[in-house]
This record gives C-alpha cells, structure tokens and sequence, in this order.
C-alpha cells in the first residue's frame, strides 16, 4: 500500500468566504482590541451552550486558568486546597491547578469512555478537596449525573473543562452550562477553529465580572476595552476616568482581538454542518473498523448522552500500539497518543511514579491512540484510513466482510468536496 501524496491529519482548516468577509470588516473598523465583534462572538457562543455570558481570551487554557482563579477567589479557597482531574486529560487541566497554587488530585477514567470515573471521586475527596473538573473528552461529555450529585454532596463546585467538546449534550443540558463554569479551546483542529482562543461560559454573574477583571490585568470592568470611554458623559466620564486605571485583582493579559472574534462567529454560523460530517466520518469508521472488535476499542456513547467526535480514539486490545501506529504514520496518517498525562516527565519529577495507582490510565497510556475524523477530510482521505486498517489487519484472525466506499455509503456535501483540507496537526492542544 503506497502512501498518501499528503498527510491525513488529526485537523484542518478552510476559511470561508464569509469568515474572510468579517475579518475585513474588523480590519476596515481600524478596531483590533475588544470590541463589537468580540461582544457578537461571546454573546452567540453562550447562548448556544444555555449560558448567558461569554468571555473570549486567547485559549482554552486560559480560560480555565481565569475560572479556576476566580472560583479560588470568590469561594475564598487557600493556596495547597485540591482539586480532582481525571487521570487522563490534556496536561494543561492539571497544570492550571498547580498555576493558582492549588493542588491536583487525580483520579482514575473509565475503561470505555475515557471520561473520569463518578464511581473512584469519592475515595480522593479529602477536607481540603473544594473543586471537581470534569473533562469532556473527544468530543464525549462525561458523566456529568453522578459528578454533580458528589459534588453536592460534599459542597464543591463543579469546572466543566470542555476544551475538547462543543454541540454535545448529556441528557438535556449542552456541554458547559451544568457546573459553575465551563471552559473551551478554539485552537487549531478544534470544533471551531479562530487560531488561538478559548471561551469561558457561565450563568453567575459575579463570575463573570471576576473572570472579565482577570483576563484584563485584573482592571475595573468599568474600562475593559480602548473605547469604553468614547461617548461617556458627566457623571459617567468622570467615573471612568476616576477607575479605568484600577486594578481590583491581580490579573493576566488573557485577551484575543477581534479578528480571531471575527473567525469564531463565521465558524459558528456552520458549527452544524461542522458537526454532521465529523459524526459521518465517526460512523462510517465504526462500521468499517467494528469488525476488529476483538482487536480494537472503537469509540462508544452511551445512551444518554451525544458525541460530537473531535477526534477519533481507539484502543488496542492485544496488538502493539507501536506498531500500528507507526504502521499509519509511513502511509501519511498522523495519530497521537491518547493524552497521557500521570506518566509524563514533569509529573513524574513531581508527584513520582503515579500510574501504578490508576490502572485504566496507565492500560490507555500504553495502549490507546487517536486519529483524525475532522470536517476537512475529504472522502478519499476516508476511504484511504480504512483501507490503510484493513491492510493492517490482513492477517490478523478477524472477520473480513466486504463493504462499500464512504462515497457510496455517506455522500459528502457538495461545497465540501472542493475543500482541499489545510490539514495541521495540532490537535488537543488549548
């Protein structure tokens, strides 16, 4: 099997006509900084995850990092009190936990979903736990049910990281809106794609004014933007003059400008489609993939809950991961390991050798990959992966059935076709 002319990676990017249309509206406003386009992106974007604010600043770590410092705040946490992350999730949910000076505490995920275990929470709970952060991994909301339920239990709030996860729901509620706040990336490869960027939502309105005073130097939110003084008059003038160089908290210069606003509200305007051709590609590779059930996790969803797929995992049963992963690799398929996260350098120099107490993390870190499904892959790009796992699993002693092409199967949109991917391989980063 010879290789793909170009690599097949876990993301990509096309900006569309009507993205390119409103950055040149932003750029012909002579407006970079906070501003209307900024207020649209935030405003939209909340709402469509049954919030009613929105704060955007330059990356999913950094909102999670601003939530958590003004959960500490407003909720009087000391420095060393913990907080429980999964074993399993981007370094960067632990690291915003060690950044406010608190202290992370790991717990182990379930086998088939790779979300944190509701079951395993309680046993790290201490006096000092105060906070849960729940991660939606894959595009899979976690079992938000029983993690809400503990965390009522024992009186700690809930921080949805949902770097990874937009347009899903888990019963009734959008990813985001269920704890006290939620958190998301809108790095390359992610759902919507802005460059740099990240999104904080949440219904308190306390936070929110925290949140928008510690992306901003900790400033008076009184004068957030350069032009929150024009117009002002009398009473109002003076007011901002008095505060806009006050500084409440002790803040961050977080802040994205409007043009990566301006690519946020175009790819929210086709977040549908978005998500259709990601749970296409999902489908159609279950299907093709499921007959190496006995060799290979494919992706699952529970019931009740959806799956909005950022990206594709799998898990070996018994085969070498190396190997098949380098395997894709030489044919141009670029994969990444699933988030290992308890057994990296810098964790092991901190907290020593951890994985021996989290065995689904530690099987998952030896064993689980994931792959690109994203809205760029064109169908013969499709069609190539699978093929590329039927090859490598000839003989291997599995079911072989014919089937037909992704084409055939799953017609791809007609504007799509004509998208070459811009395929970059970042993904999972915030």
């Amino acid at each position: 099997m010879k290789k793909f002319p170009r690599q097949i990676g876990v993301g990509g990017l096309a900006i569309s006509d009507y993205e390119k249309k409103l950055v040149n509206e932003v750029l012909a406003s002579n407006q970079l900084t906070y501003g209307p386009m900024t207020k649209r992106f935030e405003e939209e974007f909340a709402r469509s995850h049954g919030c009613k604010f929105g704060l955007f600043m330059n990356s999913g770590t950094s909102a999670l990092h601003v939530a958590l410092a003004a959960l500490k705040e407003c909720f009087n946490w000391a420095d060393g009190d913990e907080v429980i992350v999964p074993a399993v999730t981007f370094v960067a949910t632990s690291n915003i936990v060690l950044h406010n000076r608190m202290t992370p505490v790991f717990v182990d995920v379930e086998r088939d979903t790779y979300n944190i275990d509701p079951a395993k929470i309680e046993e790290r709970i201490t006096s000092r736990t105060r906070a849960i952060i729940p991660v939606h991994l894959l595009g899979l909301p976690a079992a938000m049910g029983p993690v809400l339920e503990i965390a009522s239990q024992y009186g700690l709030k809930v921080l949805e990281d949902s770097c990874e996860t937009m347009f899903a729901r888990y019963k009734e509620c959008m990813v985001g809106s269920m704890g006290l706040i939620g958190c998301f990336s809108t790095y390359v490869a992610h759902f919507l794609v802005t460059g740099v960027g990240g999104l904080a939502i949440t219904n308190d309105s306390k936070l929110a004014v925290a949140m928008r005073s510690l992306m901003n130097h900790g400033r008076d939110n009184i004068y957030i933007g350069c032009r929150d003084d024009e117009g002002a008059e009398g009473s109002r003038l003076q007011e901002i003059i008095e505060k806009r160089f006050h500084f409440i908290h002790l803040g961050h210069s977080f802040r994205c400008t409007e043009m990566e606003a301006a690519l946020g509200v175009g790819q929210l305007a086709r977040a549908g489609q978005i998500v259709a051709r990601r749970k296409q590609i999902a489908e159609y590779f279950n299907r093709e993939l499921g007959r190496y059930a006995d060799a290979l996790q494919l992706p699952v969803c529970p019931p009740d809950r959806t799956h909005s797929y950022m990206l594709y995992g799998l898990v070996l049963r018994h085969e070498n991961k190396k190997r098949l992963v380098n395997f894709l690799e030489e044919l141009n398929i670029e994969t990444r390991d699933l988030l290992p996260l308890i057994n990296q350098p810098i964790y092991r120099r901190m907290f020593g050798k951890l994985e021996e107490q989290y065995p689904v993390a530690k099987e998952l870190n030896e064993s689980a990959f994931y792959i690109g499904c994203h809205y760029y892959m064109t169908d013969e790009e499709v069609e190539f992966v699978v093929q590329a796992f039927h090859e490598f699993f000839a003989t291997a002693d599995v079911s072989q059935t014919s089937s037909r092409s992704f084409a055939t199967v799953l017609p791809s949109d007609s504007q799509r076709k004509s998208m070459s991917g811009g395929n970059v391989g970042q993904a999972a980063n915030r």
